[in-house]
C-alpha cells in the first residue's frame, strides 16, 4: 500500500545494466495452457530423477493435481464504490475478530485507543500493522489432535502510521522525542499470541507463559558469514555479533523444525541524516543501492535516536534486511538473524524439503526491478532430531534467478571468488557479498521482475509460485547505463518488457511459477512459465487487460497453499476501488485451482486496507487472515475512510469496548458454518 510510511516499494532503483531477456534472445511468452500441459505432479517428480530442463519442458504432461475436495463456495461480489466497510465471506461462513492493533496479550488492560498509544503499553499488546503469519498447531496428546483447537499464532508487525499511534495530525511537524521512537519500535516486530477454541471459537489465551512481544529493541544474535563482519559493527555493538531489533517484517516463512521465519522488507525507510551532514559526506553508491535518504519515509527517528542517524552510526542499515528465525516454543529463546540467506528487502521466504532432506528457502526482493533469490543449505534436514536442525539456516548457498525467454532458468551462486565477486570488484570475502546482495546479484545478470513479493510451494508437487505485484517502470524507457560505481539514472530504472514480465505499466502485476529439474530443490536450473497475468476483462487498455479464468484481480501480494493444493492469493492495491479499479473493486482473498487456473473470489475487505497473511489449523476447518491499515490515506484521515473493526462489524474486539471509533489492523477467523474445510 503506498503512504508516505508504506511506500509502494519505489524508494530505490535497480542501477543494473543486465540486458533484458529479450536482448539476449528471442523472446517466448509460454501461455497458461502450455504450461498446465506440462505442469507435473508428484508421480513425475520421481519419474525424471536426472532429466534435463530440456527434458522437463517437452516430457511433463502430468498436470499439476486439482485441490483435494475442490474448490466448493459461491463467490462474492467485488466491493465496488461505494465500499462497504467490513469483510465479506461467501454463504455459509462466518469471520470474526480475533485480535486487533492494542488488544492486551496479558492480564493487564487493553490499550484505549481513543488514547495515545504508549511504549508500555505497546509492549504487553498486540503491535500493530499485522501482515504474514503462521499457525504452529500444539502436539497431539492422548485426547486427541489438540492442535486443531490450540496452538500459538505468530503474526508479524510491517510498520507504523505515526499519527495513529500517537493521535495526532502533525506528526511531521511536532518535535520527535524518544519517546516516539520507542513507541514505534515496540509497535515493530512480531506477536507470539497462544490461542484456543472455547465456546464454538477461537480467543486469545491472555496471560499464557507463551505470549511474547518481539519489537524493534529486542536483542537478536547475528549468525552465518556476516556475523561480526565490519560492516555490521556499531560503536554499541563492535562485535557486530547482536542487534537490537527487527523493523518491517512483511511476509514471513516457517521451517519443518518448528521456526518462524520474520522477513525484514523496506528498513531503509527507518533511518536518516540531516542535510548538512549529507551534504559534507554525501551518499554511498551502497547507500543508494538500497534506499538511504536524508528523510527517509517520514518517521524523523534519526532526529531523536542516532543508532538511526546514518552518518552518526553508518553501519547500522546493514544490520537490517535479513531473514530472522524465532522459535515460538521458547520464550527466552534470542531471535537470530541468519545472514546466509542474503540482505535485501526480503518479502517472504519459503521453505521447502526434496525428498532426499536438502533444504531450500525461496524470497523475493520486494521493489520493481530487483531479483528472485534462492538459498540451498549445506546441511540437511532431520525429521527425527530438532536440535540437529537449529542451525540448518547457519551455512549453504545463495543464488539468484535468470529466467531466459524459453522458459527455462538458471540459479547463479553468489560466491565470493566466482563470477566477478572478488575484491577487486567490491567484495572483500562472503559476508560482503551477503551484505551487498543486490550489487552482487547485479553483477550475475539475475532477471530484474516486477516487485517479486510472496513465495508459495505447492504441497505435494514442490512447483514454486510467486507473486509479481506491479511495476509501472517496466518499458516506459528501455534504455539502461552502466556505471561501475552503482549509481543510477532515471532510464536504468525501466527495463524492457520481457518473457517472464510481459508486460509494459504493469499495474496489476501477474504470478509465475516455476519447477526445479528433476524435483531436486537444490538444482540449479528450472522450468517456469506464468500462471496469470491479472487485470480488468472490462479495461479497454490493453496493460490492463488479464487472462484471468474467473473473478478478476490485480495486484497480487500474499500467497499462500493450503494442505489440499488450494492457492489463496491475497490483494495489496492502493486506495479505494476507483479509477482504473472500479471494475474490479477493493482488496480481496481468492481461492484458485492450480490445475485449471479457474479462480474464485472468497473475500473482500474494509476501505483502504490490505489483505495481507492467511493460515490455518492443520485438519483446514479454521482459518487466520490479517487485515493491515485499513483506512489509510495518504492525508493521514484514517477515520474518515474506515472504523474498522471498532464499528463492530465482524464483531468488535475487547477494546471497543472504550468507544473509540479507530481503523486497526486486525487478524480475522473464518469457520464454515457447517463445520467444513474451508474452501470446499
Amino acid at each position: 500500500m503506498s503512504s508516505p510510511f508504506h511506500p509502494d516499494n519505489d524508494a530505490t532503483i535497480n542501477p543494473s545494466s543486465n540486458p533484458s531477456i529479450n536482448a539476449l534472445i528471442e523472446q517466448r511468452k509460454l501461455s497458461r495452457r502450455g504450461f498446465l500441459k506440462g505442469s507435473f505432479g508428484a508421480t513425475a517428480i520421481a519419474a525424471f530423477g536426472g532429466s534435463t530442463v530440456a527434458d522437463s519442458l517437452t516430457n511433463l504432461a502430468q498436470a499439476a493435481p486439482s485441490p483435494i475436495g475442490g474448490i466448493g463456495f459461491s463467490p462474492v461480489a467485488a466491493n465496488i464504490a461505494p465500499m462497504t466497510d467490513a469483510i465479506t465471506v461467501p454463504p455459509g461462513y462466518t469471520a470474526r475478530v480475533l485480535i486487533a492493533w492494542g488488544d492486551s496479550l496479558t492480564q493487564a488492560a487493553n490499550w484505549d485507543p481513543a488514547t495515545p498509544m504508549t511504549e508500555a503499553v505497546q509492549l504487553h499488546t498486540y503491535g500493530a500493522h499485522t501482515d504474514g503469519m503462521h499457525y504452529f498447531p500444539f502436539p497431539a496428546s492422548g485426547a486427541g489432535p489438540l492442535g486443531n483447537s490450540r496452538g500459538l499464532l505468530v503474526a508479524n508487525h510491517e510498520y507504523v502510521d505515526p499519527g495513529l499511534v500517537h493521535s495526532t495530525t502533525t506528526y511531521g511537524s511536532d518535535a520527535i522525542t524518544a519517546d516516539h521512537v520507542n513507541t514505534q519500535l515496540a509497535a515493530h516486530g512480531v506477536s507470539v499470541v497462544e490461542v484456543q477454541e472455547r465456546n464454538g471459537g477461537f480467543e486469545v489465551r491472555r496471560g499464557s507463559g507463551f505470549n511474547r512481544r518481539i519489537t524493534g529493541k529486542t536483542p537478536c544474535e547475528v549468525s552465518g558469514p556476516a556475523a561480526g563482519h565490519p560492516l555490521l559493527r556499531t560503536a554499541a555493538d563492535p562485535s557486530g555479533m547482536r542487534v537490537l531489533g527487527t523493523l518491517n517484517n512483511c511476509a514471513n516463512g516457517y521451517t519443518p523444525w518448528g521456526t518462524y521465519l520474520a522477513c525484514e522488507e523496506n528498513f531503509n525507510g527507518y533511518f536518516g541524516a540531516r542535510a548538512d551532514a549529507l551534504a559534507a559526506q554525501p551518499l554511498t553508491a551502497h547507500e543508494r543501492r538500497y534506499g538511504m535518504a536524508a528523510g527517509g519515509f517520514g518517521y524523523r527517528w534519526h532526529e531523536a535516536d542516532p543508532r538511526f542517524d546514518i552518518r552518526a552510526t553508518p553501519n547500522e542499515p546493514n544490520r537490517f534486511g535479513w531473514v530472522v528465525e524465532i522459535d515460538p516454543w521458547n520464550k527466552n529463546s534470542t531471535p537470530v538473524k541468519r545472514t546466509a540467506l542474503g540482505r535485501f528487502k526480503h518479502e517472504s521466504a519459503g521453505v521447502v524439503v526434496g525428498a532426499d532432506n536438502k533444504v531450500a528457502v525461496y524470497m523475493g526482493d520486494d521493489e520493481r526491478n530487483e531479483y528472485v533469490y534462492k538459498f540451498v543449505s549445506a546441511q540437511r534436514f532431520d525429521p527425527r532430531n530438532r536440535n540437529k536442525n537449529r542451525d540448518i539456516l547457519e551455512n549453504g548457498t545463495l543464488y539468484v534467478a535468470r529466467f531466459d525467454a524459453n522458459g527455462t532458468g538458471t540459479w547463479l551462486p553468489l560466491v565470493w571468488g566466482q563470477n566477478g565477486l572478488t575484491a577487486e570488484n567490491g567484495f572483500a570475502d562472503q559476508g560482503e557479498v551477503l551484505v551487498k546482495a543486490r550489487q552482487a546479484a547485479d553483477r550475475l545478470g539475475a532477471t530484474m521482475m516486477d516487485r517479486p513479493e510472496w513465495v508459495a510451494v505447492h504441497p505435494t508437487t514442490r512447483e514454486v509460485y510467486l507473486t509479481l505485484t506491479n511495476n509501472n517502470r517496466r518499458g516506459t524507457n528501455p534504455a539502461s547505463s552502466n556505471k561501475a560505481d552503482g549509481t543510477t539514472t532515471a532510464a536504468s530504472a525501466r527495463p524492457p518488457v520481457d518473457a517472464a514480465n510481459p508486460r509494459a505499466d504493469n499495474r496489476y502485476g501477474h504470478i509465475i511459477r516455476w519447477r526445479e529439474t528433476g524435483g531436486d530443490v537444490a538444482a540449479t536450473t528450472f522450468a517456469w512459465d506464468i500462471f496469470a497475468e491479472c487485470g480488468d476483462r472490462l479495461s479497454t487498455k490493453a496493460n490492463l487487460q488479464g487472462n484471468i479464468n474467473g473473478d478478476d484481480y490485480g495486484a497480487p501480494d500474499g500467497l499462500w497453499f493450503d494442505q489440499d493444493g488450494r492457492l489463496w492469493i491475497q490483494t495489496d492495491q492502493a486506495g479505494d476501488a476507483q479509477g482504473d479499479w472500479a471494475n474490479i473493486g477493493g482488496n480481496v482473498m481468492m481461492c484458485a485451482d492450480p490445475a485449471s487456473g479457474e479462480t474464485r473470489r472468497f473475500l473482500t475487505s474494509p476501505r483502504h486496507c490490505e489483505v495481507t497473511g492467511v493460515t490455518a489449523t492443520p485438519d483446514g476447518r479454521t482459518m487466520f487472515v490479517g487485515i493491515q491499515h485499513p483506512g489509510e490515506d495518504w492525508s493521514g484521515s484514517f477515520t474518515a475512510n474506515s472504523t474498522w473493526p471498532d464499528s463492530g462489524v465482524n464483531g468488535p474486539t475487547t477494546a471497543s469496548a472504550a468507544g473509540a471509533a479507530k481503523p486497526r489492523s486486525a487478524v480475522v477467523v473464518i469457520t464454515k458454518d457447517d463445520g467444513g474445510v474451508i474452501g470446499t
